[in-house]
């Protein structure tokens, strides 16, 4: 099914995260996890991609596996990293091979060692450029991501919400955004994006903490900001990490239920591929049908 679809059939949709596992081992437990989010009814499963394209056999093979074997939609994540525009007609036509019928397009961080993102030769510089690709290939339903505090590579929040927009009229469907912990600025970033006539659905990100080194390299990479409340509590209880779990979650099922209570069109839950977090969360706030 195509996510698009999901949202003129119900009020919000419920989506989790995973990725490919670093080692090859680790696959079947990835697998393990899928079944048990499968579980709570999600409308969708995203697989990442990793950084420098390295993953994209594996990106692909996950995806194919969370639709036909398990029986949950999949959205597969695509970057314009280390690919030509053939390479990238390729990778879409296996995506449509596989069953997969919806991707979230995305421009991608720069390789390992490079300090900025380089157009490949004969590839894409920019998402926008992916999506409008992607989009006269037919078939398939786009997501993009977001940026609630601002991309960290754009000179200010306007010109990313500006880039935004380039995105969605390229023919991006709907959004997902990046991870927050201050639900005020998705509201911020949701309104102005309103403003700029960006009438897609927007899908908050929400990222569970479940280890305190873990969300402060997270973090530190993406550019997203720890209030200062959650930080001074996280600190505290550093040494702790059944209790930074615990609150953890707690912070992100408080966060869920306010925006849920503000009326977004669905809860994109990173899972870090373990499904303790998302069972809790969904099951204390009655998310399963």
């Amino acid at each position: 099914m195509l996510i698009r679809d999901l949202f003129g059939q119900k009020k919000r949709t419920l989506s989790f995260e995973v990725f490919p596992p670093v080692r090859e081992g680790n696959l079947e437990s990835l697998f393990k996890t899928v079944a048990e989010l499968k579980e709570l009814k999600p409308d969708f499963i995203s697989v990442t991609y990793g950084a420098g394209g390295g993953t994209r056999d594996k990106t692909i093979e996950i995806a194919s596996r969370v639709k036909n074997e398990f029986g949950s939609e999949a959205l597969a994540h695509l970057t314009c990293v280390a690919a030509t525009r053939d390479d990238i007609a390729r990778i879409v036509e296996d995506m449509k091979e596989q069953n997969i019928e919806n991707i979230l397009a995305l421009r991608g961080d720069p390789p390992k060692g490079e300090e900025k993102f380089v157009r490949p030769a004969g590839g894409f510089g920019f998402a926008n450029e992916l999506v409008s690709f992607i989009r006269g290939l037919n078939g398939f339903c786009i997501g993009v991501a977001g940026y609630p505090e601002g991309h960290p590579e754009a000179s200010s929040f306007e010109d990313d919400l500006k880039n935004l927009k380039r995105k969605v009229d390229a023919g991006a469907d709907f959004i997902v955004t990046q991870l927050f912990f201050n639900n005020d600025d998705f509201y911020r970033f949701r309104d102005r994006a309103l403003a700029l006539k960006i009438d897609v659905p927007i899908i908050p990100g929400i990222f569970p903490i479940l280890n305190y080194k873990q969300v402060l390299r997270i973090t530190e990479l993406c550019g997203a900001k720890i209030p200062s409340a959650l930080g001074e509590k996280l600190c505290w209880l550093k040494d702790k990490p059944e209790d930074v779990e615990k609150y953890g979650i707690e912070y992100a099922q408080g966060q869920a239920y306010d925006l849920i209570r503000n009326e977004v069109h669905g809860l994109h839950i990173c899972t870090m591929n373990q499904s303790r977090a998302a069972r809790k969360i969904v099951r204390e706030l009655g998310l399963t049908a």
